[in-house]
C-alpha cells in the first residue's frame, strides 16, 4: 500500500496581469513662442501688439462667448488685460490667428494642458471671428498646431474638449478627426453654470491619416477660384 505524500500541493501558475505596449518615455520638448506659416494664414505668438486688431475682430462677436471660460469684454481696456495673461504663460501657449485674406488678426488659439512625460498636449482657447469661422484659414489655423505638437514635438497623444452643448465644437473635432472618448459630468463651474464636458483625442498611430486628409482638403486643387471647397472634410473613421 503506497504511503501518502507529504508535499504541500503548489497553485497553479497564474498569467501575467496585462499591461499596456511599452512607449519611449522621454519627455517631449515643450512648443515655443515661434510663428507658424501656412498657405492661408499665419500663426504668431500672442502679444499686447495684437490688442487693437483683436479688440475690433471681437466686436458684435455676441453668441460666439456662449461656451468661453472668458468674454464678452466690457471695455478694450479690460480685453488688454486678458490678452496681456495669455501672452505670458508657458501653459497655455497662444497664437494670434492672422488670415492672408484680410491681412488682420481676427482670433486665437492655443496649445494647453501640456504633458511632456506624458506625450499628452491640447488643442483649446479657440476664438475664430464669425468673419473666420468655417473658412479655409480657419482649418489650417488649427491644422497648423496639431501638425506641430505631432509631427515636430513627437506628442502621442492630441486632445479635443468642449462644453457638451457645444454643438459647433464637437462638429469641428469630428470633421478633424478626433475620436470621440466619453464624458466628464459636471465636470466645471463655467460662468456659474454646470458644464459637463465631452473629450475626444487623436492618438499617433492615427495622426498619419488624419493628418493626410487635412492637408488634402487644403490643397490649391481643392478651390475653385471663388474659394470654394470643391470637397468636403468629414469625420475620419476611428
Amino acid at each position: 500500500m503506497s504511503k501518502p505524500s507529504d508535499a504541500t500541493p503548489q497553485p497553479a501558475s497564474l498569467p501575467p496581469p496585462p499591461v499596456g505596449p511599452e512607449v519611449d518615455p522621454t519627455p517631449r520638448p515643450l512648443p515655443a513662442r515661434v510663428p507658424h506659416r501656412g498657405a492661408s494664414v499665419t500663426l504668431e505668438p500672442l502679444g499686447i501688439r495684437h490688442a487693437e486688431e483683436l479688440w475690433e475682430a471681437v466686436q458684435g462677436a455676441g453668441d460666439s462667448w456662449a461656451y468661453m471660460g472668458y468674454g464678452p469684454f466690457p471695455d478694450a481696456v479690460s480685453f488688454r488685460r486678458f490678452l496681456g495673461g495669455f501672452a505670458t504663460t508657458h501653459d497655455p501657449i497662444a497664437w494670434a490667428v492672422r488670415p492672408h485674406i484680410s491681412g488682420r488678426a481676427l482670433g486665437w488659439l492655443t496649445l494647453m494642458e501640456i504633458q511632456p512625460a506624458n506625450a499628452a498636449i491640447e488643442l483649446g482657447n479657440i476664438w475664430f471671428s464669425p468673419r473666420m469661422q468655417r473658412s479655409r484659414a480657419a482649418t489650417e489655423a488649427m491644422f497648423l498646431l496639431m501638425r506641430h505638437a505631432m509631427d515636430d514635438l513627437g506628442y502621442r497623444r492630441l486632445v479635443w474638449k468642449c462644453n457638451a452643448l457645444n454643438a459647433p465644437s464637437r462638429r469641428a473635432a469630428a470633421r478633424l478627426g478626433f475620436t470621440f472618448e466619453g464624458e466628464h459630468r459636471a465636470h466645471m463651474v463655467v460662468k456659474g453654470r454646470r458644464r459637463d464636458t465631452v473629450w475626444f483625442s487623436i492618438l499617433e498611430d492615427e495622426w498619419p491619416a488624419r493628418r493626410d486628409a487635412i492637408a488634402a482638403w487644403l490643397a490649391e486643387k481643392n478651390f475653385d477660384h471663388l474659394g470654394r471647397a470643391r470637397a468636403s472634410l468629414g469625420a475620419r473613421p476611428a
